[in-house]
């Protein structure tokens, strides 16, 4: 069983996907700990609601980037964190935190990468004018959104669908193939070459 650390910045319903997913044993995984850089997150009380330990790591409390996240990692090393997973983490890791962990930092990501990278993904498809968005999950790299594809969905968009529409329809297989993905992850099944991802049998 492997030990997750989720981190998250707002309300966290793709940690309540994952905590669901537990719940009726499809992740064979503990969440360990949920970390935000927002005390106020709405995700803290769905981690208190569950009995999951919760940590805030303020950054305006610290004199660097790197103090922070040196802090962070020092926290995870003690607690044997196997895989963390960015649920709408709204801070970008340093390449020295991500070296810490190569190929067991998740990302969820709302469009089909490598399309709209990045904040505001999709507000980009509808300005764009795309006929098909999505989501994606992938490990976090030290690009932005250019880490190796894990599981993608692809979402119909609707030429009536503004922003908080299109948003709400692409979350709901947000938390379909998150958790699925930290499932591939726990079974042992991903394996990384030339940064691409193959699923073991």
């Amino acid at each position: 069983m492997i030990q997750i650390a989720v981190f998250a910045s707002g309300r966290g319903t793709n940690l309540q996907a994952i905590i669901d997913a537990m719940k009726t044993g499809n992740i064979d995984g503990e969440i360990k700990i949920v970390i935000s850089d927002n005390p106020e997150a709405y995700a803290l009380e769905r981690a208190k609601n569950n009995q999951i330990a919760t940590k805030v790591f303020h950054y305006k409390q610290y004199k660097s980037k790197r103090e922070y996240e040196l802090d962070i990692i020092q926290f995870l090393k003690e607690l044997k964190i196997d895989l963390i997973v960015l649920a709408g983490y709204m801070r970008i890791l340093s390449p020295t935190f991500i070296r810490e962990y190569p190929y067991r930092i998740m990302n969820i990501h709302p469009a089909l990468l490598p399309s709209f990278p990045g904040l505001n993904a999709q507000r980009q498809a509808l300005e764009y004018g795309v006929k098909i968005s999505g989501c994606t999950v992938h490990f976090v790299d030290e690009g932005t959104d250019t880490g190796p594809i894990i599981l993608q969905e692809a979402v119909k968009v609707d030429q009536s669908d503004n922003e908080e529409t299109l948003s709400n329809r692409i979350l709901q297989f947000e938390h379909q193939i998150l958790p699925r993905a930290i499932q591939l992850f726990a079974s042992g099944k991903i394996e990384v070459y030339k940064n691409k991802v193959y699923f073991k049998e």
